[in-house]
């Protein structure tokens, strides 16, 4: 960055019941980037989804920002998108709009199955590890259980509502995409016109770091990805 140039501020939100430890390895250039974090806020009683998204964008002090989410939080910056001007607009691991929730949301949704979801149980975490079976499972309980870090059982069940009922049927047409093919949250197949990595889960904001660390500064810049490698590729 050119002296006396300004930084551009990139914000990051967290996804579902996480907070901003899931971005602790991402790092972009300091000399041309100044990050900062978004956190979740308790929902009041019987808020909407724009109210609250309303209540986020006050968090954010600066013109022109890069809003970064990831899954729920990826809904809320699309949010925020349509409050704010923004540089850039990028998701990971989330959906672009309503035709890309998996159909066991879609179901969820339409028949409110979604409130018997025992969400009271949240504060019992640490029994993640213990009920998954086979040391696969095992890891990726333990990952989940590290950074699940909101319990409170009123923003647990706002934010699963919010997240199955969430209505968008036309994406934002500069929006980047990150997703990856093996997400077993939003299948690969219900995505549309996202920079695929292969072999990317959920939570490969936190285990594919490397990734993020090597493009976001040029997604960023340009707006565009220069295909280096095989483990990623334009869906």
């Amino acid at each position: 960055m050119k002296q006396n140039e300004k930084p551009i501020h990139v914000y990051f939100m967290p996804g579902m019941a996480t907070d901003s430890a899931i971005f602790e390895k991402i790092s972009l250039p300091k000399n041309t980037f100044e990050v900062h974090m978004l956190q979740w806020l308790i929902p009041e009683k019987n808020e909407s989804l724009k109210h609250y998204t309303g209540r986020i964008a006050k968090m954010i002090h600066h013109d022109n920002p890069v809003l970064i989410g990831v899954s729920f939080g990826g809904v809320i910056v699309q949010e925020l998108a349509k409050m704010l001007k923004l540089k850039r607009l990028i998701i990971i691991s989330s959906v672009k709009c309503t035709d890309e929730l998996p159909t066991r949301m879609k179901f969820a949704s339409k028949t409110g199955l979604f409130r018997l979801i025992p969400t009271s149980l949240a504060g019992y975490k640490e029994y993640f590890e213990k009920i998954a079976v086979g040391d696969f499972l095992k890891k990726r309980a333990k990952l989940y259980r590290q950074f699940i870090s909101i319990t409170d059982k009123r923003y647990l069940d706002w934010a699963i509502k919010n997240m199955v009922n969430w209505k968008c049927e036309k994406p934002d047409e500069k929006i980047i995409h990150i997703h990856g093919d093996k997400d077993e949250v939003f299948p690969i197949r219900h995505i549309k016109n996202a920079i695929v990595i292969k072999g990317g889960t959920h939570v490969m904001i936190i285990n594919r770091y490397k990734w993020f660390n090597e493009h976001l500064p040029e997604l960023i810049l340009s707006g565009k990805l220069k295909i280096k490698k095989k483990q990623e590729h334009i869906n």
